[in-house]
């Protein structure tokens, strides 16, 4: 039995006033792609480039990267595809996938793949479009398909992406039999387990295996997490119930910290904040501060690369100075900071300053005249009177 609802011409009307934005929205977005383009052709390197649109749009690197790839592909190589986009008839996400999938394949081919598909773009969702340009590049690059197949055969690996309430995305980029073998055998061993123990599903069986798969250094042994937590010591024996740091991820809960500290196999380092502000002042023990201490204290405080939208952890970043050795830079903790590899490099392109200050702050300038201050977050709230180190009820 179904049931049938009546026509809401009221209903209607705005779902055709939420579409007639939709299109808005999609001929802004061809704007958009044609000024970011003129700005790619005359902003600097593409790192630069890239660099810059992260800052001004508050996005991270591989979003600004999408966007600028994407712009230079449809002005200077997929004409079709662009004019769809400034007709309406496809967003930029669609359009996005057009560039990814032809952004190897010469420019004659990606012409003709453009051409294509300038019929076979309106009205259809993402994937059924990827599908499309899948077929178009095969048919008018056989030869270069399968060139293109080898090479990114060769360029497997696994990637994080940290999501909200604790949960975190771990995907492995593999060749196609390799990843459907090792699904099938993860559900094979699932569906044995859940045949014994119904109190979790078939997914969470599943999940579990591939968790106790990967962490098993031996094969078979006892998983062991290798993680750095930051976390305030009255949170830590329970007195608060303010969040932790997990460092690539963000805020952890106190119940999740004081979990993983109860682990035996937990290690501990001593850092030593300024109540009045919450920032490390000292990392380990002594008072005499070398260089490995120095760079404990700096990774501690960053606890990520600093450049604004990079969420590196500082334990995978390399330590380097705001202001260089060669213009009479300190080695010390307000002018050392933590920088992934990338960020590092893109300091070598013209145009790109920073100056501290303190704490492991600073203010950087773009090629284009814009500026952007960056600081380490506090380890803890700032605590300015004794009150606040009363234990509170949690």
């Amino acid at each position: 039995m179904t049931t049938t609802l009546p026509y809401n011409p009221k209903a209607a009307r705005f779902l055709d006033t939420a579409f007639d934005e939709e299109l808005s929205l999609r001929r802004t977005q061809g704007r958009q792609v044609r000024a970011l383009a003129d700005f790619a052709a005359r902003g600097g390197s593409r790192r630069s480039v890239t660099e810059e649109v992260a800052l001004r749009f508050s996005v991270t690197r591989n979003h600004a990267f999408l966007l600028v790839e994407t712009s230079c592909a449809l002005v200077a190589r997929l004409p079709n595809t662009l004019a769809a986009l400034e007709r309406g008839d496809i967003d930029l996400y669609k359009a996005s996938k057009v560039m990814q999938l032809t952004r190897e394949v010469s420019d004659e081919v990606a012409a003709q793949v453009d051409a294509w598909l300038a019929k076979r773009l309106a009205d259809r969702d993402p994937v059924s479009i990827r599908r499309s340009v899948r077929y178009a590049v095969q048919k008018f690059d056989p030869g270069g398909y399968q060139e293109r197949a080898t090479k990114k055969r060769a360029l497997r690996h696994i990637s994080l992406e940290h999501n909200d309430e604790t949960m975190s995305t771990i995907s492995a980029y593999l060749p196609t039999e390799v990843a459907s073998s090792v699904y099938a055998s993860m559900s094979r061993a699932a569906r044995a387990r859940r045949n014994k123990d119904k109190s979790r599903t078939l997914d969470q069986h599943r999940a579990d295996i591939f968790g106790e798969r990967l962490l098993a250094e031996d094969g078979h042994g006892k998983p062991r997490a290798h993680i750095h937590v930051y976390v305030d010591f009255l949170t830590l024996v329970g007195a608060r119930n303010d969040p932790a740091t997990l460092a690539g991820y963000g805020p952890i809960p106190d119940w999740l910290v004081r979990e993983i500290a109860s682990d035996p196999d937990s290690t501990w380092s001593r850092l030593i904040t300024d109540s009045a502000t919450g920032q490390l002042v000292e990392a380990g023990a002594g008072k005499h501060r070398s260089p490995a201490s120095l760079a404990r204290l700096i990774k501690a405080r960053d606890r990520e690369c600093t450049q604004p939208g990079c969420h590196q952890p500082a334990e995978f970043s390399e330590i380097d100075h705001i202001i260089s050795w060669a213009r009479d830079g300190k080695t010390n903790q307000y002018n050392c900071h933590s920088h992934c590899k990338t960020h590092n490099l893109l300091r070598e392109e013209p145009g790109w300053s920073a100056v501290p200050t303190g704490d492991g702050g600073m203010i950087i300038t773009t090629p284009s005249g814009h500026t952007y201050e960056t600081a380490p977050e506090p380890l803890h709230e700032p605590r300015t009177g004794p009150e606040d180190d009363e234990p509170q009820e949690v």
